[in-house]
């Protein structure tokens, strides 16, 4: 249990460090690296938190909670930049067939962009840039709401008192060894 403690105390204050940085909407990097903090102590409770009460449980449930969710997140942060990558791919692809089309022209017929080979896919991406970035900012609001909520309803303190009370418990079982073996 003690050791249990101090690895979850490192591993709360680990989560906790990111905030207030990772509130913030345009801090993907710290968003993610609280994501992998909340994984590492939820799988730390996973093991001890019968050596935490009812507060370990909780934690754990909700660590669960912020690592899904700041997942989904990463994943729009991810499939964002995919997606504008593959429509400029298809729009260089496109000026290129539309000029090689024009041959020795003077001047582009606007025509011929009209009939661009991949020009049916660009509203399609269009359409999912758009639904990935509204998703991100709705998974963002989620995300602080959610952190709001556990720091009201006291899930990350309540952790932190009953491994700092473990802790307590293992100094002072310590010292009464200490004693008794003196005393002998």
């Amino acid at each position: 249990a003690e050791n249990a403690a101090r690895i979850v105390l490192v591993r709360l204050d680990e989560v906790r460090s990111f905030i207030p940085a990772a509130l913030h909407e345009d801090c993907m990097v710290e968003q993610h690296d609280m994501r992998i903090a909340a994984k590492r102590l939820r799988y730390i409770l996973e093991a001890t938190e019968f050596c935490f009460g009812r507060a370990g449980g909780t934690a754990r449930r909700r660590a669960k909670d912020l690592q899904d969710l700041l997942g989904e997140l990463h994943d729009c942060d991810e499939m964002l930049p995919r997606v504008e990558h593959h429509l400029a791919e298809l729009r260089s692809a496109d000026a290129s067939a539309v000029r090689d089309r024009a041959g020795d022209a003077a001047d582009l017929d606007p025509a011929l962009a009209a009939r661009a080979p991949h020009r049916t896919a660009y509203r399609g991406l269009e359409v999912l840039a758009v639904y990935v970035e509204a998703r991100r900012r709705l998974l963002f609001e989620r995300f602080r709401e959610f952190w709001q909520e556990q720091e009201r309803a006291g899930t990350w303190e309540r952790l932190q008192r009953a491994a700092e009370r473990a802790l307590e418990e293992a100094r002072e079982r310590r010292e009464a060894r200490e004693r008794a073996a003196r005393a002998a």
